[in-house]
């Protein structure tokens, strides 16, 4: 396999294991704070908790998914740590920037 293959399958396994170590993150430690905003109304926290996730899921799994293509060379093992460094640290600030949000709205 050439560098530019090896670089989206690494970029794919670990932007998926990224947004899934965050989603369930944020589903555990979240459901304190969901059911405190909803005043203590345990089962509608935890729905909302679930389908904040869902939510998370495929938005995340969306853009990880439209941002694949890679605008940059990769011929080399040095131009391939570059490429995952931009997409993978891309994939990052989208994470945080929907958990600031998910905070924000609730």
């Amino acid at each position: 396999m050439d560098p530019k293959a090896w670089t989206y399958l690494v970029y794919l396994v670990l932007s998926v294991a990224l947004t899934v170590w965050v989603a369930r993150t944020l589903h555990k430690n979240g459901r304190i704070f969901l059911v405190d905003v909803f005043g203590g109304n345990e089962p509608l926290a935890d729905s909302v908790n679930h389908l904040l996730v869902v939510g998370f899921y495929l938005i995340n799994f969306g853009y990880v998914t439209l941002a694949l293509k890679l605008s940059i060379p990769v011929e080399s093992v040095p131009q391939s740590i570059e490429a995952l460094s931009q997409k993978v640290g891309a994939v990052l600030l989208v994470l945080g920037g929907m958990h600031f949000f998910n905070l924000y709205v609730f």
